[in-house]
């Protein structure tokens, strides 16, 4: 898990309240979630083998409508997370996706990962991100 300090001096310029921050923490952790659910609805429309009698016909719809609005939920909340992480910096998002969405730690992205910049940075940036999701989360 990720080691770095949940409130930083409100001097920094990514700022955010602490309990905020955790807030913003928790809802990145759910992204491996959204994209299982995601992926899981994308099945579902399948009209294959169905026999279209009026009643099946208004079923079909509601559970196609109710996918669909699933869908667009957890599409909307993936988009949020990997639009702040490629605003906090294109060269790096797909490490700081890893990072907020998975709780890998610097050392781990830096070991496994190969990272290609310093932690200073890194974090920097992981400020950035949780600053920037915040704007896109009020």
């Amino acid at each position: 898990m990720s080691c770095v300090r949940s409130e930083i001096s409100k001097k920094n310029p990514y700022w955010i309240p602490k309990h905020r921050y955790f807030e913003l923490k928790h809802f990145c952790l759910q992204y491996p979630d959204w994209k299982n659910e995601y992926a899981a609805l994308l099945g579902v429309n399948s009209l294959s083998s169905l026999n279209f009698s009026k009643s099946r016909l208004k079923n079909i719809a509601d559970r196609t409508s109710d996918s669909a609005i699933r869908r667009l939920y957890f599409s909307d909340r993936m988009r949020m997370v990997e639009q702040s992480a490629i605003d906090a910096d294109p060269d790096i998002f797909e490490y700081l996706l890893k990072g907020v969405t998975a709780g890998y730690s610097y050392t781990y992205l830096k070991t496994y990962c190969d990272i290609p910049c310093s932690k200073d940075f890194y974090y920097d940036r992981y400020r950035r991100f949780f600053w920037l999701l915040d704007k896109v989360r009020e």
